[in-house]
């Protein structure tokens, strides 16, 4: 029963906490307004800007959160985040490529093509980060987090050239959406991360019993059946699209793959049958929830989504370091 019951829970919040966001803002709006009939510019308010913000803070929420647990069961520990062990950055500088380079060299940069180069990157750092972590099955938690810090210094500093010979007009825009931020979401990129998200969040349920084997350690999931290589690969894959392709549309946002997996896993176990849906469920209740903070909190200025999670998410990461060590807080 306690699985329904998550279900029901947690639809529940991401219902109230959309319903909440798309009330709030500059022009407030009564559920009386909106059940009877809006203005021209309320209506224009709802279904231009506050619906694909509402609708892609969710999608990009539920989709770094899986990618969270894609990671964790690859690595078999859960620290693996796409933010601290460079995988985001990577996912950034590969879109800041396209973003810089691209209107240099071909003129207007589209959203695919964007999506596309941060996917490359961040497939590739994964790998990279699996191979460099990873020996005879086992994975050094130690070498991973170093491993991590290493790919996020390395992107941030081949990032940081490319913005210093962008335009004034590209170093605004890569500066703010190196922050993170669902404003000016258009109801294409909405689409976009729906198609991306349903198709991973399909296959990767399919993945889910292989995935519980993987935990048991390489040799044990080849025993019981399952091709090692192509899971780690599918896995990589998948989720290295989920973060490319958010990276690309809303800018780097940390720690949603982070504190979701964790406490779901906290709250129904480490069945991936569970944890992979109801991850999705819990990452789009918390960035819904965040953003609609971050609009509040300064208004009328706007808090960037990727500085909120980081402040929310750098604390939490070290609680679980400092409970992997046995310190009670």
């Amino acid at each position: 029963m306690r699985i329904p019951f998550s279900v029901w829970m947690l639809s529940a919040a991401l219902l109230l906490v959309m319903g909440l966001s798309l009330q709030s803002g500059s022009i407030e709006l009564s559920w009386w307004e909106i059940w009877t009939g809006l203005s021209e510019q309320q209506s224009l308010v709802v279904w231009e800007i506050r619906l694909p913000r509402i609708l892609m803070a969710a999608l990009v929420g539920a989709g770094l959160a899986v990618a969270g647990v894609s990671l964790q069961a690859l690595f078999r520990n859960p620290l693996a985040e796409p933010g601290l062990i460079g995988v985001s950055s990577s996912a950034a500088l590969g879109a800041v490529l396209v973003i810089v380079l691209g209107a240099a060299l071909w003129g207007e940069v589209q959203s695919w093509q964007m999506s596309l180069s941060a996917f490359a990157a961040a497939a590739a750092a994964t790998l990279l980060l699996y191979s460099i972590a990873t020996r005879n099955g086992h994975t050094d938690v130690a070498l991973m987090l170093l491993a991590g810090v290493a790919l996020n210094a390395i992107a941030g500093a081949l990032t940081g050239l490319l913005i210093t010979v962008s335009s004034d007009v590209q170093l605004r825009s890569v500066m703010f959406w190196m922050m993170g931020s669902f404003s000016s979401i258009s109801w294409q990129s909405v689409g976009l991360m729906t198609f991306v998200g349903l198709i991973v969040l399909v296959r990767l349920m399919s993945l889910s019993r292989a995935l519980n084997a993987l935990l048991l350690g390489e040799q044990s999931c080849l025993h019981m059946g399952y091709a090692l290589q192509s899971l780690k690969f599918q896995i990589m894959g998948l989720s290295a699209l989920l973060v490319g392709v958010s990276v690309s549309l809303v800018g780097v946002i940390g720690f949603v793959g982070l504190m979701v997996p964790h406490m779901v896993r906290l709250w129904v176990g480490p069945d991936h049958r569970y944890l992979i849906p109801l991850s999705a469920l819990g990452g789009a209740v918390l960035l819904v929830l965040a953003d609609w903070l971050a609009r509040l909190a300064m208004q009328p200025a706007e808090l960037p989504i990727g500085l909120l999670m980081a402040l929310l998410g750098g604390p939490f990461f070290l609680m679980m370091l400092l409970k992997r060590r046995g310190v009670r807080l």
